[in-house]
C-alpha cells in the first residue's frame, strides 16, 4: 500500500471540493479515488488523527463495512457458475448444524428476503426496535474488542423470531451474509478467507484487502476513527481504530483500500469475475427492496442518464467506505471515510454530501 502521491492526470477542483464538503459536514477525513475518461484522480480531505494536522494517507487501509457483502456475493455466484451451488436451491441441507427454515434459498440470502433476524438488531418502520448483539452506542463502545464466532452470530439470530416468512418481504440483515460465508465454507471445505484470497484477492493483486477474523488492529497505513456516544447525561468521544470485526463476519468485517476497491469493482462490472448471466442476476433489483434497488449484493442507482452500481458500508463506529461503478467498469468512485469529533447527524449530512460527490463523478 503506497502512501506516495499518485500522478493525477489533471486538476479536478470539483472533486476536491466534493471531498472537502464531507469534512465540512463533520466527518474527520476522506480518501477519495476516481477513475474515469480523464484518468485517475486521488485526493484527501480532513485529518488523519485528532490533534494532528497530518492528512489521511492517499492509499490507506480502512474498515469497509458492508462493502464486504459484494465480495461475498461474488464468491457465492462463482460457486453457482461452477455448479457447486444452486441459486434457487435450499441452504439448509448444506448447513445441517443450524435449524434453518428449509424454504430459505441461496438467492434469499444474497437479496435479503430470507426473513432471518438481523443479529445486530431489528428496526421496524413503526419505530419498534428489537435489540441484537452490542453494535451501537455505549454498549458497543465498551465491548468493541469482544470477539464472536460466526456460529455464535447465526445461533443468536436463529434464537429470535424470524422477521417474516422466507421470500415474502425484504429487510436488510447482516445474518444473511454471515450464513452465505458459512455456505461457501461448507461447499468448498475451506475457510471463507481462503476462498476470498484464491478467487479474488490474489488474481486481482489486492494486497491491502483482507478478511481479518478477530484481528482488532489495522495493519496498513491508516487514519484513526472516532465514535461519539451518550453515557447518562454525558457525551463521550473514543478512538475506535482498534475494534473486533468478528461481530460482522462476512457482513461488514473486511479491510481494504480505495485502490483495491477500485480494482475489484472495475473487474466485477467489466465481467472479469462472473459470467454475464450471473452478473445480470447480481445487478437485477429485488422488487421487494423498493426504491433501494438491491440486487444480489449490489445496489442499482439511476442517475437520470445511466444506471450505476454500488455498495457502501460502515463499521459499527469510526469508519465508512464508498464503492461506485458505471455498468462497464470504466468509471469508478471509491472512498474511505473516518469520523472525527464533530456532533454529526449522519442521516442529515451524509445523503446530500454523497449526492454531490456522485454527481461530480457520474
Amino acid at each position: 500500500m503506497s502512501t506516495q502521491t499518485p500522478t493525477n492526470h489533471q486538476d479536478r477542483p470539483e472533486l476536491q471540493k466534493a471531498a472537502q464538503e464531507f469534512v465540512d459536514a463533520g466527518f474527520g477525513g476522506l480518501e477519495l479515488r476516481v477513475h474515469d475518461e480523464h484518468g485517475e484522480w486521488v485526493g484527501t480531505a480532513g485529518i488523519r488523527e485528532l490533534g494532528s494536522a497530518e492528512k489521511p494517507p492517499l492509499d490507506g487501509q480502512g474498515r469497509v463495512g458492508s462493502v464486504t457483502k459484494t465480495f461475498v456475493s461474488t464468491v457465492v455466484l462463482q460457486l453457482v457458475a461452477e455448479g457447486k451451488l444452486d441459486l434457487d436451491g435450499p441452504v439448509a441441507p448444506h448447513l445441517t448444524r443450524f435449524e434453518l427454515d428449509p424454504r430459505i434459498t441461496v438467492r434469499m440470502l444474497l437479496n435479503h428476503t430470507s426473513g432471518l433476524f438481523n443479529y445486530t438488531g431489528e428496526y421496524f418502520p413503526d419505530g419498534t426496535v428489537v435489540p441484537g448483539l452490542p453494535a451501537t452506542g455505549k454498549d458497543w463502545a465498551e465491548h468493541r474488542l469482544q470477539g464472536y464466532t460466526p456460529d455464535e452470530l447465526v445461533e443468536f439470530a436463529l434464537a429470535k423470531p424470524a422477521r417474516f416468512e422466507p421470500g415474502t418481504e425484504w429487510s436488510y440483515a447482516n445474518t444473511n451474509y454471515t450464513v452465505a460465508a458459512l455456505l461457501i465454507e461448507a461447499v468448498t471445505g475451506r475457510s471463507f478467507a481462503a476462498e476470498l484470497e484464491s478467487r479474488i484477492l490474489k488474481p486481482l493483486d489486492l494486497s491491502g484487502t483482507l478478511e481479518p477474523g478477530d484481528r482488532t488492529d489495522l495493519p496498513g497505513a491508516h487514519s484513526h476513527g472516532y465514535f461519539r456516544y451518550q453515557d447518562g447525561d454525558d457525551w463521550k468521544l473514543v478512538d475506535v481504530t482498534d475494534q473486533n470485526p468478528s461481530l460482522l463476519f462476512a457482513a461488514g468485517s473486511m479491510l481494504s483500500t480505495t485502490q483495491d476497491l477500485q480494482v475489484f469493482m472495475s473487474a466485477l462490472q467489466s465481467g472479469k469475475l462472473l459470467p454475464a448471466d450471473l452478473l445480470a442476476e447480481m445487478r437485477t433489483p429485488e422488487p421487494k427492496s423498493g426504491p433501494l434497488n438491491y440486487g444480489l449484493g449490489l445496489f442499482a442507482q439511476d442517475t437520470g442518464s445511466e444506471t450505476i452500481y454500488h455498495h457502501n458500508g460502515s463499521a459499527p463506529g469510526g469508519y465508512g467506505a464508498l464503492m461506485f461503478s458505471s455498468a462497464d467498469g470504466t468509471r469508478t468512485l471509491t472512498a474511505l471515510i473516518t469520523m472525527g469529533d464533530a456532533e454529526v447527524d449522519l442521516l442529515q449530512v451524509f445523503p446530500p454530501a454523497l449526492d454531490r460527490l456522485v454527481k461530480a463523478v457520474f
